[in-house]
């Protein structure tokens, strides 16, 4: 009796499927027709996802060929029907746009007040300590930043090693960091201060520099480099 489902990428050994080994080995390492073969989802009676992937590109001559051709040229492509048409033209429509757009100029922390004003009105209302870390360029440019803890009323918990960890991470050449207090004042504790001399002081080690420690209340801050506790 003939075979009447279509190929699907679980039908594949799991070490040749294209979604496992994108989890297992980035994007990056997959070829041209792999990653069509994850947009494809399913193959067709007589060939799998991958390799209805290849045959498109083949018979396209080439992936950049391939990117050319409008909705009405893709559903002329055998396996492929009306809706996957559609959503490979919208993958393809936001490649475009990713390629023609420009990263926003990141903000530049020259001074406490700079810090404070990015993360003022995100962190001062909210009802649980965030410990959050802003990751600096040479040029003091937020790169990116992360919530690292989310605490209790009063106490926030965060170790320096999962600090320095997302710090290396994304190459940063200093961090700041800060957090809110949700009674709305500001004034640091004394386990502030010890966990802003420890991140310091493994700054030091690692080579990437604490440009300081802000403490957010109801629209004020207070900077611990300015208390003199760095």
């Amino acid at each position: 009796m003939l075979e009447t489902r279509a190929y699907r990428l679980r039908d594949l050994p799991e070490e040749e499927r294209p979604r496992e080994r994108m989890i297992r080995l980035g994007a990056e390492a997959l070829s041209h027709a792999e990653l069509l073969a994850i947009l494809l989802r399913t193959g067709t009676r007589k060939e799998s996802a991958v390799h209805l992937a290849q045959r498109v590109l083949h018979d396209c001559g080439g992936l950049r060929r391939f990117a050319e051709r409008n909705w009405d040229e893709l559903t002329h492509i055998s396996g492929i029907g009306p809706a996957k048409a559609l959503e490979l033209q919208a993958c393809l429509e936001l490649g475009r746009r990713v390629a023609r757009s420009r990263l926003p100029e990141a903000a530049a922390i020259a001074s406490p007040q700079d810090a404070a004003d990015l993360l003022m009105e995100e962190l001062r209302r909210l009802r649980e300590e965030h410990f959050v870390v802003l990751f600096l360029n040479t040029k003091n440019r937020v790169i990116g930043r992360q919530t690292l803890s989310i605490g209790s009323l009063n106490a926030s918990i965060v170790h320096p090693r999962e600090v320095f960890r997302a710090a290396i991470r994304r190459s940063s050449a200093s961090i700041l960091c800060a957090h809110n207090h949700p009674s709305g004042d500001p004034t640091p504790s004394s386990e502030d201060v010890q966990l802003t001399r420890r991140l310091a002081q493994a700054g030091e080690v690692v080579g990437i520099e604490l440009l300081d420690h802000i403490v957010i209340g109801d629209n004020r801050f207070i900077s611990l480099k300015e208390l003199g506790c760095l």
